[in-house]
């Protein structure tokens, strides 16, 4: 069975950069976690930097569908995204931003891995972009991006405050510039 051997790889690689971080984990206690021989990592992965790619692109879709699922549980409206960040940063496994992590972590914007988590700040921007424009705000993409900006900042300052404050306080600066509007 590759592809479950490939999805073990996948699962552990996964929980254990975000836990402890890309560089702290090594193909042996990737190997060791998910029970999965070298050779069969090999035949799935040239390297553990295909890895980390492919572990990235598979959060960043997993990652967008929950904002997207949340979002809408809550009302759908722009600011419903501090929310759903809220929700998050009370999860007792919370360790930041698995993308904010990488760019922090390989600092070569040249990688592969950084490209992916750039892209990933990019399809969130877009996604909110979305959300903005759907309620009729004039300038969704540049609200978007102040947007993406303070959701990173509350992500990070949730990480070192261990409490979900920051979102609150980011959805109320994220509310004063839209101003009355329509959320």
């Amino acid at each position: 069975m590759a592809t479950h051997a490939r999805e073990r790889l996948l699962d552990a690689a996964e929980e254990l950069f975000y836990a402890e971080g890309i560089r702290a984990v090594g193909v042996e206690r990737i190997l060791a976690e998910s029970g999965v021989g070298r050779a069969s990592f090999y035949r799935h992965f040239a390297s553990k930097d295909d890895l980390v790619v492919a572990v990235l692109q598979r959060r960043d879709q997993a990652w967008r569908a929950w904002l997207a699922e949340r979002v809408e549980a809550f009302g759908g409206k722009p600011l419903d995204v501090f929310d759903a960040l809220a929700e998050r940063f009370a999860g007792a496994d919370f360790r930041g931003c698995a993308f904010i992590n990488t760019m922090a972590e390989t600092a070569d914007t040249g990688s592969a891995a950084y490209r992916v988590a750039a892209e990933h700040k990019e399809r969130v921007t877009a996604y909110v972009a979305a959300l903005l424009a759907e309620r009729g705000h004039t300038q969704p993409e540049a609200l978007a991006r102040q947007f993406v900006l303070l959701m990173d900042g509350a992500i990070v300052t949730a990480l070192r405050e261990r409490t979900t404050a920051p979102a609150e306080e980011a959805r109320a600066v994220a509310a004063a510039v839209l101003g009355d509007c329509r959320e």
